[in-house]
């Protein structure tokens, strides 16, 4: 395993121009590829999106349904609970782990971006980045054009109004909108 790779994996500064991180990249491109061209009307459709999203993704609990297109950095890192939902053009940059819960909602367009890039502008422009885990708990929906970033947290029974930028961690039970995202009410769960 590539230097970088390692770095990555352990939630360090790193570089993404790797070997091994760029074969991982391929061997997602192919599989994101293939996914989004299976018709799902078509047969074996289904079942040959479920496999190919075993092979994707970290987990894949039972009942998930993502819809096409969707593209992610590696996939590895990304657990999908059951049930949950995910609609089109989903974008989640899986650097660092991605937990999804079950039962979740997941509106079009959203973007769950683990990575983070350096505020020293030499080292950005050098192309240093970290990323930091994203957890979304049980029962949680996020509407249409959420933009989950690095390192945020939300709890169960969470729902995240359509637009919304959730920069820091979210309880549970709550309604979040705005940007940044801000908790205005308590819900009854």
């Amino acid at each position: 395993m590539g230097e970088n790779k390692e770095r990555m994996l352990a939630g360090d500064w790193y570089l993404p121009v790797d070997p091994d991180l760029g074969a991982d990249s391929e061997r997602r491109a192919g599989l994101c590829a293939a996914y989004n061209a299976v018709d799902p009307g078509a047969r074996p459709g289904p079942a040959e999106r479920r496999e190919l999203l075993e092979r994707l993704l970290g987990a894949v609990g039972e009942g998930v349904v993502i819809r096409a297109p969707f593209q992610c950095d590696y996939g590895r890192q990304i657990t999908v609970g059951a049930r949950t939902f995910v609609n089109f053009g989903a974008v989640f940059l899986d650097a660092a782990p991605i937990t999804i819960g079950a039962d979740v909602q997941i509106g079009p367009n959203v973007q769950l971006l683990t990575p983070a890039h350096e505020l020293d502008t030499e080292r950005r422009r050098a192309g240093w980045e970290k990323a930091v885990p994203i957890t979304i708990g049980d029962n949680v929906w996020l509407g249409g054009g959420v933009i989950v970033c690095p390192g945020v947290t939300i709890g169960e029974n969470t729902v995240v109004g359509a637009g919304a930028v959730v920069t820091k961690d979210l309880p549970a039970g709550v309604l979040a909108v705005g940007n940044p995202a801000r908790v205005i009410r308590s819900l009854d769960t």
